[in-house]
């Protein structure tokens, strides 16, 4: 039972912040396949219900919490516009699980109008890519004889 609530619990964690998988499932004792699976997992699930549903919360969040009237062009904004005009879907979803979140890269996308399909496919490899990356170098850097003093 601990086991299984430790799993939920770092695949609820990935769907906000990717980088929760990887450290966290070291962390628990994973192997780097269940890292990496249970990383992409929770990137997946959250790329899916804020694809499904991302049109419907940007409206909501703009209907209930805009209580003044934002700047089109505020710095943020400006950020996000010259990302996609310079590298696109591709770019942001190459960014996304070390700069942004699973829900932020996905609500970027959608706000632009990509193909949902699209969005998948370029999640879904740069999760593959990232996680197992992650995983590994996570793996690595705990085996170092100075970190492992910096926890015993």
């Amino acid at each position: 039972m601990e086991n299984i609530l430790t799993f939920l619990g770092i695949y609820f964690l990935c769907w906000f912040k990717f980088l929760a998988g990887p450290v966290l499932g070291s962390a628990a004792g994973y192997s780097v396949l269940e890292n990496v699976l249970v990383t992409i997992a929770g990137m997946m699930t959250s790329v899916l219900i804020f694809t499904l549903l991302g049109t419907k919360i940007k409206e909501l969040f703009q209907g209930n919490f805009a209580s003044k009237p934002k700047l089109i062009f505020s710095k943020k904004n400006r950020k996000i516009v010259h990302l996609w005009k310079r590298y696109g879907e591709i770019g942001i979803a190459f960014i996304t699980p070390l700069l942004l979140t699973p829900i932020g890269g996905t609500l970027i996308m959608v706000s632009f109008g990509v193909k949902k399909r699209h969005i998948y496919l370029h999640m879904f490899w740069s999760a593959c890519l990232w996680a197992v990356v992650l995983s590994l170098s996570i793996d690595q850097i705990l085996e170092v004889p100075f970190v492992q003093n910096l926890f015993i």
